[in-house]
């Protein structure tokens, strides 16, 4: 409901203003009463009226709405809707103003699924250094098929997992994400053969040969699962604290910024401690530019799906997986009679920069345009709301 026609329309009187004394003897509609009536589904479920100020902030009220019902804020309009509710037993006590509720323990069930893909993905990674031949393809292969399953399980639970009822886009961005880290780990060194008019051979699962992989930026990126979903669960606690003391969207919103980027500094700094470890354990190059763009472009799909907005992420991801496979076709492509200019950007930019420039830069600006709706979405008091899963 857009705030502008909606109170209007709600209401019954022009303009979205309060009803007259006169009119109210005469027995006109009361707008409170008309906008309970529209929201009549979300008053009767509400658990406390921060729900229904969540509620009604998504269908676009806000504070400067909520003045015409002669209320100072959203969050005062949402109480007196939240009394007149009849219900069979009193409601629970609200803590008073300037007490935090408890912050709800972390459930063991995630805290242990976002700790599997890293484990598994170290597992794996250990076996194909360790063996050869046929032994090593059976063990990449089951080793890949367990980490795709345990990051579906850990991406379908807790902080990271999906808002309850809503699941579009969940497989696309689960098949987008596992593309972006194959990428991450083949990818460069197909584009570094590609230039160089290769490649002659099959990758061989280390750092060296014609077509060289990077497992260390895969590897630091599974292990940070676990640190991504503590980040989210912080995320979640503490924007519930400021929507319980918050007296108005604006506040809530300026309250939650910080708050929103503090946990993307959190998680990158753990990010790239763990690509340092990785990158000495491994014997390879850290690659901090490509592992935390794509870190930090995970994380915010994963924060808006998490928090009910799907749709971006999904598009943020498949557009950033299109570009990095146009940008190898693009190189392949020159190489065809009359086609050379095809590949002259790409082969510019690893030129320059090198490979892991092409997946940086478009990683980052995946990112970057998934950081702009972030920012937004996330700071509003409905993407906070109770209906989201349980953490």
């Amino acid at each position: 409901m857009p705030s502008g026609t909606g109170v209007a329309g709600v209401a019954g009187v022009p303009g979205g203003t309060a009803p007259s004394p006169a009119a109210a003897r005469r027995g006109a509609v009361d707008p409170v009463k008309a906008l309970m009536h529209r929201h009549r589904d979300l008053c009767e479920r509400a658990v406390d009226p921060l729900e229904i100020a969540a509620g009604l902030e998504a269908h676009g009220v806000t504070d400067r709405t909520a003045a015409r019902f002669r209320h100072r804020d959203v969050f005062s309009l949402a109480e007196e809707m939240y009394a007149r509710v009849p219900r069979d037993a009193d409601p629970p006590a609200r803590p008073a103003p300037g007490t935090p509720p408890a912050s709800p323990a972390p459930r063991r069930t995630w805290a242990l699924l976002t700790l599997l893909p890293g484990v598994l993905g170290a597992a794996t990674i250990t076996g194909l250094r360790l063996t050869h031949g046929r032994t090593r393809l059976l063990l990449v292969t089951v080793g890949a098929l367990a980490v795709v399953l345990a990051l579906r399980a850990a991406l379908r639970r807790g902080p990271l997992g999906p808002r309850e009822g809503i699941r579009a886009g969940a497989h696309r961005s689960g098949t987008w994400t596992c593309w972006l880290l194959v990428h991450a780990a083949l990818g460069d060194g197909l584009l570094r053969a590609a230039v160089a008019g290769g490649p002659d051979d099959l990758p061989a699962g280390t750092g060296g040969g014609a077509w060289p992989v990077a497992l260390a930026p895969v590897l630091a990126l599974l292990l940070s699962c676990a640190p991504a979903a503590w980040c989210a669960h912080l995320l979640s606690v503490r924007a519930r604290r400021r929507l319980d003391t918050s007296h108005g969207l604006e506040e809530f919103a300026a309250s939650v910024r910080p708050l929103l980027l503090g946990t993307f500094a959190l998680y990158l700094c753990a990010l790239a401690a763990l690509t340092a470890l990785c990158a000495a354990a491994l014997g390879e190059p850290a690659g901090y530019a490509t592992t935390l763009t794509l870190g930090t472009l995970l994380l915010a799909a994963r924060l808006l799906h998490a928090h009910g907005f799907p749709h971006a992420p999904a598009a943020a991801l498949a557009g950033a997986a299109a570009a990095e496979a146009l940008a190898v076709a693009t190189v392949f492509a020159g190489r065809l009679p009359g086609c050379g200019f095809l590949a002259v950007p790409v082969d510019t930019l690893v030129s320059a920069r090198g490979p892991s420039a092409v997946a940086a830069l478009v990683c980052g600006t995946a990112a970057l345009a998934l950081l702009v709706p972030a920012a937004r979405t996330l700071t509003r008091a409905s993407a906070h709301a109770r209906t989201a899963p349980p953490c």
